[in-house]
């Protein structure tokens, strides 16, 4: 059983925002999967299905990014779902835009939703997908929780479709062959 976590703001405001990467990616893949993201529970929106004969389950926190641990943390004690079958997707300043970055563990990187998933689950060892948005020109709140300009945009939505089929070949291989793949 493995847990594709996206993180990011829930509300019409927020939908892509750079700070939404991770529902970005968690979306298309849903789409892609044919799992909709749409039942209410833990905190979030969940989705259900099976990829490759894996049941999966799509979690989009809808805490607001800083308490995300707590929807992660309620599902996976309910389901009982080890840390090692966990993926979490996430936005990236220290990424450029257009780039992605799979990583097997290590800290939060200053990102405050999965820092708190970190301190939730009590590990840093949580596979994750880093989306990047580069760096700030101005103000990093405002900034983040901005839209893309149009020439980013298109960078951005190229990471979210490799973002998604970096999922499918972890699924169908393993998390070395996506990282050596899109790394």
């Amino acid at each position: 059983m493995k847990l594709i976590v996206g993180l990011g703001n829930p509300g019409k405001k927020y939908e892509h925002t750079r700070h939404n990467m991770g529902f970005d990616v968690v979306d298309l893949f849903g789409e892609l999967a044919q799992i909709d993201i749409d039942k209410e529970s833990f905190k979030g929106l969940v989705g259900r299905g099976k990829v490759f004969d894996e049941d999966i389950f799509l979690l989009k926190p809808q805490t607001y990014m800083n308490l995300s641990g707590e929807s992660v943390r309620e599902i996976v004690n309910y389901f009982k779902i080890s840390v090692e079958d966990i993926i979490v997707v996430f936005d990236d300043m220290a990424l450029e835009p257009g780039k992605i970055r799979l990583r097997l563990s290590g800290s939060s990187g200053g990102h405050k939703g999965m820092q708190n998933i970190i301190d939730n689950l009590g590990t840093q060892d949580i596979k994750r997908i880093r989306v990047g948005i580069g760096e700030p020109q101005y103000d990093t709140i405002d900034y983040v929780l901005s839209k893309p300009s149009k020439e980013e945009r298109e960078l951005i939505n190229e990471a979210i479709v490799d973002a998604a089929n970096a999922i499918k070949d972890i699924l169908k291989h393993n998390f070395d062959i996506a990282m050596s793949k899109y790394n």
